[in-house]
């Protein structure tokens, strides 16, 4: 069984620059979970996701996130920190609205950008939550130049 300190250990293993082992123990605290565990899954798969080596891999590992995100309780991820699970949600759908527009599925990347923007409420005024809110509008950015590039490539 996966325990809270596994997954710390992990995601500090690949947030400092270990990709290939930070993949490792993300992987190997992610085979100690079983279904039920949805707040380890969910942070897990989170993170899981920035060390994917291909596009469409992160994206699945971004969806499974928000999928296990779903199922997470209030207080769930308290142990990391993190007081309310409402304020993972906005940087949840803003990875997963990245993904999907690196991808060109700017509709799906746009219902994702609704999504966080609709979730932002839950983000403290804090540096969290300005970053989360500057990569939600600077995903706005991208989408909208994407969109404007499509139709000038239509136009008659």
């Amino acid at each position: 069984m996966t325990t809270w300190d596994t997954v710390i250990d992990a995601v500090t293993l690949a947030l400092g620059g270990e990709r290939a082992a930070g993949r490792a123990a993300l992987d190997a605290a992610w085979a100690g979970t079983g279904e039920g565990d949805h707040a380890a899954r969910c942070v897990l798969a989170h993170y899981l996701a920035d060390v994917q080596d291909t596009l469409d891999d992160e994206v699945r590992w971004d969806e499974t996130a928000l999928r296990e995100h779903a199922s997470v309780g209030e207080a769930d991820l308290a142990a990391l920190g993190i007081p309310s699970a409402a304020g993972l949600a906005p940087s949840l759908h803003l990875n997963l609205g990245d993904g999907y527009a690196r991808r060109g599925e700017l509709a799906a990347a746009r219902e994702q950008l609704h999504a966080g923007r609709a979730a932002s409420g839950s983000l403290g005024d804090d540096g969290y939550g300005a970053m989360i809110r500057q990569g939600l509008e600077g995903l706005r950015e991208r989408i909208d130049e994407a969109e404007r590039a499509a139709a000038a490539d239509h136009a008659p």
